[in-house]
């Protein structure tokens, strides 16, 4: 996990291994930040959709205990919005290092759509 100090708080940017690790120990909540059309053609199982287009800090779900985690494609989104909860107050929050083609390129299980039939299917 790499950390980095700013204003409100302090930016955690964590790696596939980490946020994977957490997810299955209940202790983190994925939120993408990433289109619906992104997140509809494959996404990590579980992760909750809140696309950057839409964000509001204020309106994050409170989940007592565990850390926020933020993922987009590549990392760029995830970590703007990281930076916008904790300008606002909300702390502690981390973002996904090299976003969801970091988690594809781990080989990690996702959702992804079969291109045959149109249908969800888990990949990994």
């Amino acid at each position: 996990m790499k950390k980095e100090d700013v204003d409100g708080g302090t930016l955690e940017t964590w790696t596939v291994a980490e946020v994977e690790e957490a997810l299955r120990e209940g202790r983190a909540v994925l939120i993408d930040v990433r289109t619906p059309q992104e997140y509809m053609f494959e996404h990590v199982e579980g992760a909750l959709l809140f696309p950057l287009a839409f964000f509001r800090a204020d309106s994050l779900p409170s989940q007592e205990g565990k850390r926020l985690v933020f993922h987009c494609g590549s990392g760029a989104r995830s970590e703007k919005v990281a930076r916008q909860c904790l300008a606002a107050g909300i702390t502690p929050v981390a973002h996904l290092e090299g976003g969801f083609g970091a988690w594809k390129k781990e080989g990690r299980s996702h959702i992804a759509t079969d291109m045959a039939t149109g249908a969800p299917k888990r990949v990994g």
